[in-house]
């Protein structure tokens, strides 16, 4: 039950006119924003013409997500609910971004976010060929550090249990191709996956989309238990059936970017009669208020009436007869506004963005607060988390005639932006939500020494956090190669589809120019034969495009929440792949050395098509990186693949290409393993084939007419280029991916 502070005098009045939402006060516990604002540049056509406007998508929204709870965030299509959620869980760059948010009292940062929540997106982005089990045993290791496996392993136990996912402990995730766990098992994973560590804030983007009411209610449910442990929960839903609704706690509504409730679900229909709408019987009070918002959005007023109401608790205007679909009760007697201009509406921003003077000053007694808050909290069985609905109730009760109270009005602006209500004082001793309250355990979720951050308080809170990611960089980089050679070895047509193919192209290619002949056409066929080499080497990796665009979305999920780091992801990308590359080149080449007859040491020719695969492999996960999706990922490389060879040196020698493409020689990856493959065959004295002279041609000749170079060390010089390149390809790929691979509104 909350009680009066020190100083509180009954008779005081609050003033809340300079507030845009009276309803944010300081409370213990639980999740603070203040005035966030996130404008956009749109453009506009107006008379014909296309002009710049900044648009808000949310606009000074100011409210709480009380501790222990679920707060829903609802709305209809367009309200910007996602772009909301974004911008609590600091998706959104901090430039565009204005407002202020804390945890506990303690203002946050993008860095403080990652480090202490989870943000569960819309789509599960989990690897398909991972059991449930593995899933969460390898979230273990990124998230949990170096604490013992056992351990950990209790810890994915627990958790399974939990979820409700023991029965398919050991079935694959699945996906379209490979048949798995269901849809409500998939979200529960992706869920555990994110709050293996124990978050202090969780966010969910959608949890319920695409699932059954079964399977969404047992969702919500295991949301729930989540919260109970001690957790703050924030979530975006559209529709949840009457069984859900019944499991949040608190409630957010907005409508085009603006706040139009806030508070328990149980205070809708209270919150209707004060607009003078009464829900008809039989229907949802949350749903009719939705379509409520909606009627307004629709008629001449806009939804800002409604979110003034919100605000101040001035009652909307009424509705004509046309316009109000849904009402039961005779309209509220407020006089029509001649026009939209004329409307009186107590904000500082009017319609469509008109600036509009503040014409209205409300108060509200704190008496009828402090017994809001009092009835609110003393019919809250010990089994429920206690809700800030009184606060909400209170604060928007009628308003008075009674004179404020200097003492309250000199606490309200101390508030440097005047959006807090200070009020902390009538909120001091107000039950906050512990996990001996309910059947969850606090300590099945939250790491080792997370209960002890929360019990120190927020002034410990940073103190406590610990290092940016769980682990070193050593073992973090070994975690992530056994998560990539499983993953291999659950999906080896992605590889041994590259090996056949290999394999198939070198018997073809062994039959067609087997002992080729020591005359001028033999070193046509060999020519022939290496340009073909190069090119198939290139285009055998270029199924590398749709694997890792389909792996970046769990690269974003993942990093986003600091799991890993970007440096370890690609040094393990890199090391699981070599010693694959390694077998394709070597069973080329041993087809092929011996019915070619080729010259020069086999190791360096081994080598060369090695390093050509990885540096070709380097180019197209680079090229993967950047492009959105596959088709364009694809589009790419042969678009880059035609250039490549087209300036390799084969239809025209480097001497013989326009002075103006000469760099296109340099700096494309076909010309140096081609001219290396040459100078291997060919950096000799020994004679091959005829001249029109009628004399025999050495292979140091064949080298000069072709405008490649006779020193050996040079064979070398190119070998360094094409380690060069790779090294290159995958410093660009590491850039993209730490830099430009976020999941973040500009």
């Amino acid at each position: 039950m909350a009680r009066q502070g020190n100083g509180h005098r009954p008779d005081a009045v609050i003033d809340i006119s300079r507030s845009p939402l009276p309803t944010a006060v300081n409370f213990t516990g639980g999740l603070e924003f203040t005035g966030l604002t996130y404008t956009v540049v749109k453009k506009q056509k107006i008379d014909g013409s296309w002009v710049k406007r900044d648009v808000d998508l949310l606009h000074h929204i100011t409210g709480y997500a009380p501790k222990g709870c679920i707060t829903a965030v609802m709305g209809p299509s367009g309200a910007g609910k996602s772009t909301f959620l974004d911008g609590l869980a600091g998706q959104i760059t901090s430039g565009s971004l204005k407002g202020r948010v804390s945890l506990d009292g303690l203002e946050v940062s993008p860095s403080l976010i990652k480090r202490t929540s989870a943000y569960i997106m819309q789509d599960d982005r989990l690897f398909p060929m991972l059991t449930v089990y593995e899933t969460l045993m390898f979230a273990a290791d990124f998230r949990l550090g170096q604490i013992p496996t056992a351990d950990k392993r209790q810890r994915v136990e627990q958790l399974i249990e939990q979820l409700g996912l023991s029965s398919t402990r050991n079935t694959y995730i699945g996906d379209e191709g490979t048949r798995g766990v269901s849809g409500g098992e998939r979200r529960r994973v992706s869920i555990g996956v994110d709050i293996i560590h124990g978050p202090s804030l969780l966010f969910l983007d959608e949890p319920t989309s695409g699932l059954d009411s079964t399977s969404a209610y047992s969702v919500i449910e295991k949301v729930q238990d989540i919260a109970r442990s001690g957790s703050t929960v924030i979530l975006t839903i559209h529709q949840p059936s009457a069984r859900i609704q019944l499991l949040l706690d608190h409630l957010i509504i907005l409508a085009r970017g603006q706040l139009m409730f806030q508070g328990s679900p149980k205070d809708v229909t209270l919150h209707l009669r004060r607009m003078g709408r009464k829900v008809p019987k039989g229907e949802n009070s949350i749903e009719y208020l939705i379509d409520l918002i909606q009627e307004y959005d629709q008629s001449e007023y806009g939804v800002e009436v409604v979110a003034d109401f919100a605000r101040t608790g001035m009652k909307p205007p009424a509705l004509s007869d046309e316009q109000k679909s849904l009402s039961t009760v005779a309209p509220t007697i407020t006089p029509k506004p001649e026009g939209r201009n004329h409307r009186q509406v107590p904000s500082h921003v009017g319609h469509q963005g008109r600036r509009l003077p503040l014409e209205t000053s409300v108060q509200y007694s704190v008496n009828d607060f402090d017994r809001s808050v009092r009835s609110s909290y003393n019919n809250t069985p010990r089994s429920w988390t206690p809700s800030h609905s009184g606060i909400m109730q209170a604060l928007r009760l009628t308003p008075t005639r009674q004179k404020n109270d200097g003492k309250m009005q000199q606490a309200m602006s101390s508030s440097p932006s005047n959006y807090y209500v200070r009020s902390s004082e009538i909120l001091q001793g107000t039950p906050t939500p512990h996990s001996s309250d309910y059947t969850v355990n606090e300590n099945d979720y939250l790491t080792p020494g997370a209960g002890a951050q929360n019990r120190d308080g927020p002034n410990n809170y940073q103190h406590q956090l610990g290092p940016k990611f769980a682990n070193s960089f050593f073992p973090e980089t070994w975690m992530l190669m056994r998560r990539n050679f499983k993953n291999i070895q659950r999906t080896p047509e992605l590889f041994l589809s590259r090996l056949v193919v290999l394999t198939v192209m070198g018997v073809m290619m062994a039959t067609m120019f087997t002992h080729p002949k020591e005359t001028t056409q033999g070193i046509t066929n060999r020519l022939s034969f290496f340009i073909f080499t190069v090119c198939l080497f290139f285009f055998s990796s270029n199924d590398a495009v749709p694997a890792f665009i389909q792996e970046r979305f769990i690269f974003i999920r993942e990093t986003s929440h600091n799991a890993y780091r970007a440096s370890s992801y690609t040094i393990a990308g890199l090391i699981t792949y070599l010693p694959f590359l390694a077998l394709q080149a070597a069973v080329y080449a041993g087809i092929v050395w011996k019915a070619l007859d080729l010259q020069g040491p086999f190791l360096y020719f081994l080598l060369v098509l090695y390093i050509s695969l990885l540096s070709t492999n380097s180019f197209v996960v680079f090229v993967s990186a950047v492009v959105p999706n596959y088709i364009l990922g694809y589009a790419a490389v042969i678009a880059f693949t035609a250039l490549f060879f087209l300036f390799c040196g084969y239809f025209l020698n480097s001497h013989d290409i326009p002075q103006y493409w000469k760099w296109m020689n340099k700096i494309s990856t076909m010309t140096y393993p081609y001219e290396a493959l040459l100078m291997n065959q060919y950096q000799t004295s020994d004679r091959f084939g005829s001249n029109q002279a009628g004399g025999n041609i050495t292979g140091n000749d064949i080298l000069k007419g072709l405008h490649i170079s006779t020193r050996g060390s040079d064979k070398w010089k190119n070998v360094y280029i094409m380690l060069g390149w790779a090294v290159l390809y995958r410093i660009l790929f590491y850039i993209i991916l730490r830099f430009a691979s976020k999941n973040k509104r500009t």
